[in-house]
Parts: structure tokens; C-alpha cells; sequence
């Protein structure tokens, strides 16, 4: 199947973001690498920042997508799902740290809109995780979904120090002894 060129982009700049930086990241590497026209680039994104948000949206979309899934197909402990999703899509598409918090820190002075942008992404992470912990009974949503949201946070700056297993296996222990589980 034949790769749309707008589509190269968004893999190119999301690959390179990553790994190189927002701003170390030039339009000429970009164009080059993903096999595209500057001219291409500019008719699909008017800015580089703009093509920095739809990577960031695009990302965020798959990452969502992923968190609803565990959260919906988890049969017992929705939280040891939850820790489990995120620590594999941490393993797979984000063992240096979250793409979102780069665009934080990179963007915060630069471009105001990006860096909101990111913010409101991680929000409605959080509000994801209120709406799995009303669902799920939980006496205070707002309260819980912002403790787990902290140890998921915290699950990806550990994972490039401690590794994948131990990083799962702490986050597990830490959400289980927040609910009365203790610790496996």
C-alpha cells in the first residue's frame, strides 16, 4: 500500500520530533527524508507548527485510542490494565519520554498555541481516567484519575532509567497499594 505524501510527512516529522527535537528538526532534513517537495510540505502544513500539532494530534489520537481500548476490554482490574497499556505503548512509541511534554518544553515560549495544544492533550488524558474511575464506581473521580494520571506520568520518566518490566511492576505496586491491594 502506497504511503499518501501527507502521511510521509506526519511519519517523517513524528520520527524526528522524537528522537531530534521540534526546533533542531529542520524543514530541509524533513522534506528530504520523507521523499517530499518543500512545496508538498507547505500545501498540506502553512507553518512548521502546524505540522508540530498534527503530529501531536495524531499521536495523541492513537495514544487515546489505545488507553480506551484497555480500559474497555478490562476484565477485573481495570487499573492493572490501564499501568499494562500504558507501559507497552511506553516500550513501543515512547521509551525517551512523552512526545507532549517535549512540545511543552519547546514550545512554551515559542508558540503559545502548540504548547496549549499539548496541555489540553494531557488533559483529556486525565479526563479519560476520571470518566473509566465514574464508571467504575470510584468514590471520588476527580481525586483518583489525577493519582494515576501522576503515576502513569511518573511510569514514563522511569521507563528509560529502571527499564519496561520494572517500570510496569512499580506503577502496578504503587496504584494497588493507593487502593487497599497492596503491593504484588
Amino acid at each position: 500500500m502506497t504511503v499518501s505524501k501527507r502521511d510521509a510527512l506526519l511519519d517523517t516529522a513524528e520520527r524526528l520530533f522524537y528522537t531530534e527535537g521540534f526546533h533542531a528538526t529542520g524543514i530541509e532534513r524533513l522534506v528530504s527524508e520523507a521523499g517530499v517537495a518543500r512545496m508538498t510540505l507547505y500545501h498540506h502544513f502553512p507553518a512548521k507548527e502546524a505540522l508540530v500539532a498534527a503530529v501531536l494530534a495524531r499521536r495523541h489520537h492513537h495514544y487515546l485510542a489505545m488507553l480506551r481500548t484497555a480500559l474497555d476490554d478490562a476484565t477485573g482490574d481495570p487499573i492493572a490494565g490501564l499501568v499494562d497499556a500504558h507501559c507497552g505503548w511506553l516500550a513501543e512509541y515512547s521509551a525517551q519520554g512523552c512526545m507532549l511534554v517535549k512540545a511543552m518544553g519547546e514550545y512554551e515560549h515559542h508558540d503559545p498555541a502548540v504548547h496549549s495544544h499539548a496541555l489540553a492533550c494531557k488533559r483529556e488524558v486525565i479526563g479519560v481516567i476520571r470518566e473509566a474511575a465514574a464508571r467504575d464506581g470510584a468514590g471520588d473521580p476527580e481525586r483518583l484519575a489525577g493519582r494515576i494520571y501522576l503515576v502513569l506520568e511518573g511510569a514514563t520518566q522511569a521507563l528509560p532509567v529502571v527499564g519496561a518490566e520494572r517500570t510496569r511492576a512499580d506503577a502496578r505496586a504503587l496504584l494497588g497499594a493507593m487502593h487497599g491491594r497492596g503491593a504484588p
